[in-house]
């Protein structure tokens, strides 16, 4: 684990400390997101915060293949530096996007491109996680890993509408995927505690927080298309890792739970991400439009018009990506009623607070009266 932590140290140190100096190049470069009329920010902003992340993270991994813990992942296994090079093609596609605003086409195909890279490097889904089961062909492997990784990249991107936003669900999100991953790998082996998953994961939530100073309210930059790209491109790259590679039945035994665990837990971190790209694909092709066509509508909009305010937008999806996360690992520790008992009041708590913001928003400002009349 203290391996781990420290990968995910210096993934969080080096981004942190180069995003101020590609601020600067944002600036000079031009890559600024204007205010247009679907925006909820109200300053011009640069873009490019996911050329810091991807070097953040290739500074990670880089030191990751000299640690005698992770070199067995490394040794004779061409995954991690397939999951690298992926990384910096969509890295630079999304910073040529911040800076020119490329067609939705254009975008697509080099995610494909990206999604074939890994496929090509062996980052490949080659069994089902129910049982083991194989896919039916190499050609159906091939499909279905593409599109994990199209749909994983485009959803993160999607939901990156308000400051920390897509940085803090990444990172609540991730932090429940990677203590699956170390989970599942510990009781797989009695000796080497090594996963590509845990590693790759561990690498995005330490981006993600380093990141997430800088892009707070009032953000001094925005990730744009260069990060959230990278973040579902990490968190497809570590979802395959453990779909694809890991029989979970190891895990739980024949617990019926643990062996869709590998599906769910995926879905439940991207939850947020995944349910505002589906509403989108729908809400767009239903009226006629390209899915990629950008509105007003996604679900922090609507958080927005309820009547919360930015901050509490953002915290209320962070909220319901803990409440998920967290909900769909306590069956691997605890028996079913405390489980029960947390998804009940979880959500409950997360509904009130979702739906009823006016109580909220008067209680803090009955809160903040006292406090100036005192």
């Amino acid at each position: 684990m203290r391996i781990y932590l420290f990968v995910l140290l210096v993934a969080a140190a080096v981004t942190f400390l180069t995003t101020p100096a590609v601020r600067l190049l944002a600036r000079r470069a031009g890559a600024m997101t204007a205010v247009r009329e679907r925006d909820v920010h109200d300053a011009v902003t640069p873009r490019l915060g996911g050329v810091a992340m991807f070097t953040g993270v290739a500074a990670a991994m880089l030191i990751a293949s000299n640690i005698p813990f992770l070199e067995g992942l490394y040794d004779g296994s061409r995954q991690p530096w397939a999951i690298l090079a992926a990384a910096g093609l969509v890295c630079l596609l999304g910073a040529a996007d911040d800076k020119w605003d490329l067609d939705w086409m254009t975008k697509l195909a080099g995610q494909v491109l990206a999604a074939l890279l890994l496929a090509w490097q062996g980052v490949q889904l080659v069994s089902l996680p129910i049982g083991g089961v194989t896919l039916l062909s190499s050609r159906t492997a091939l499909i279905l890993t593409v599109l994990v990784v199209v749909v994983s990249m485009n959803a993160v991107n999607f939901v990156d509408g308000l400051d920390g936003l897509a940085a803090g669900v990444m990172a609540i999100g991730g932090t429940a995927f990677f203590l699956y991953a170390y989970q599942l790998t510990r009781h797989a082996s009695t000796t080497d505690y090594s996963s590509l998953a845990a590693l790759i994961t561990a690498v995005l939530i330490g981006t993600c927080l380093g990141f997430l100073p800088h892009n707070l309210t009032r953000a001094r930059i925005f990730m744009g298309d260069s990060g959230s790209m990278l973040l579902g491109l990490l968190l497809a790259a570590s979802t395959i890792a453990v779909t694809g590679q890991v029989d979970p039945a190891r895990l739980s035994g024949a617990d019926l739970f643990g062996q869709f665990l590998p599906i769910l837990l995926p879905i439940g971190v991207m939850v947020i991400p995944f349910l505002d790209f589906a509403l989108a694909v729908v809400r767009r092709i239903g009226s006629g439009r390209s899915p990629f066509h950008a509105d007003k509508n996604h679900l922090h909009h609507r958080l927005l018009s309820l009547g919360h305010p930015k901050r509490t937008a953002v915290l209320i999806m962070y909220l319901w990506t803990v409440v998920i996360s967290i909900g769909l690992l306590l069956p691997l520790v605890l028996s079913p009623r405390p489980v029960v008992i947390f998804w009940a009041a979880g959500l409950l708590i997360a509904l009130l607070i979702t739906f009823d913001p006016l109580r909220w928003r008067s209680g803090r400002h009955r809160k903040e009266t006292n406090v100036h009349q005192a």
